[in-house]
């Protein structure tokens, strides 16, 4: 994986097994002995991007002490962060060469799935009521689609252009976003969320 980030860095989003292999110092049929395919391979960038935002957004944020407003802005921060740090990485998942549209829409909603069970572990130690994984699994899918898609605005196709918006200004519209679409799956499951208070206090009944 190392070496797929470093050559997605290098060579861009259009990088080839060929680039990969040579960054990481192997012939090309080495890389299939890991992976079996082109999109095998795009699967496990995915994978590692998502467990690397994880790790950076769980250690940057304290679930019992930050107000919900605080979680999801340093949640935001955190995630341009990543992004800023390895644009092409984000480039290559959003526009990838390496696999079909269909296997693309399917990865990346196995991927918001995993990620739903992990909120919905994260939220039952916080919510005295069961919680709606599926409920949790649709706001998360459709914060997963308007973050790629701000995302895909914020870099750009060129990436030798400057990004489009100050990073400052993108958290602040990412937060936005984010809070917008939790509070309204809140809504529609009659839970109020007063933005102010921690997590395990954010949460009430209408």
């Amino acid at each position: 994986m190392s070496a797929a980030f470093r050559a997605l860095d290098k060579y861009g989003p259009e990088v080839s097994m060929g680039d990969i292999a040579k960054e990481a110092g192997a012939a090309k049929p080495k890389l299939y002995r890991h992976f079996e395919d082109k999109t095998d391979l795009y699967n496990a960038i995915v994978d590692r991007v998502r467990d690397i935002l994880w790790e950076r957004i769980l250690a940057g944020i304290d679930l019992t002490g930050d107000s919900a407003r605080e979680l999801v802005r340093r949640s935001a921060a955190e995630y341009a962060l990543v992004v800023t740090e390895h644009p092409n990485v984000f480039r290559f998942m959003l526009h990838s060469h390496f696999t079909q549209q269909a296997d693309e829409s399917e990865r990346a909603l196995q991927s918001a799935r995993q990620s739903a069970r992990r909120l919905a572990e994260l939220f039952a130690g916080l919510l005295d009521e069961t919680v709606d994984v599926a409920s949790i699994e649709l706001v998360n899918y459709s914060i997963f689609g308007a973050v790629a898609s701000a995302t895909d605005w914020w870099l750009g196709a060129n990436r030798l252009a400057a990004n489009a918006m100050p990073i400052e200004k993108f958290v602040a519209y990412l937060a936005e976003i984010i809070s917008a679409l939790a509070e309204a799956n809140a809504r529609l499951n009659g839970i109020a969320i007063d933005a102010e208070q921690p997590l395990h206090l954010a949460f009430s009944a209408r």
